[in-house]
């Protein structure tokens, strides 16, 4: 069986947690701050400004001031969540593949 592609939508996050060596609680934190993770190069950049945090302490900061916690309460990883959608989207479609009425001879 063919393994999958990664929708395009999460290609983003993946390289990311790889580029920034991001925990999955981060990303999750970054998703629920909706944080935009082809601009983390910008958040970054402490070698060149370094009054900055690391980008997971700055993260943890602003998920800290925004929920009033420290880490998410259902950490999902990247692959979890668009394996999730796949499956949903599957179901979906069975549904309505057995829903659909057929159609007569003629």
């Amino acid at each position: 069986m063919p393994k999958k592609k990664t929708p395009e939508k999460y290609e983003p996050w993946i390289e990311a947690r790889e580029r920034y060596r991001l925990s999955h609680a981060h990303l999750q934190m970054a998703r629920e701050l909706r944080l935009n993770a082809k601009k983390f190069g910008s958040l970054a950049n402490t070698k060149q400004e370094p009054w900055k945090a690391p980008l997971p302490e700055f993260i943890e900061q602003l998920c800290f001031k925004d929920f009033k916690k420290n880490r998410p309460d259902n950490v999902r990883s990247t692959e979890q969540m668009f394996g999730d959608a796949n499956r949903k989207k599957e179901e979906r479609r069975a549904r309505n593949y057995a829903a659909k009425p057929s159609r007569p001879p003629g």
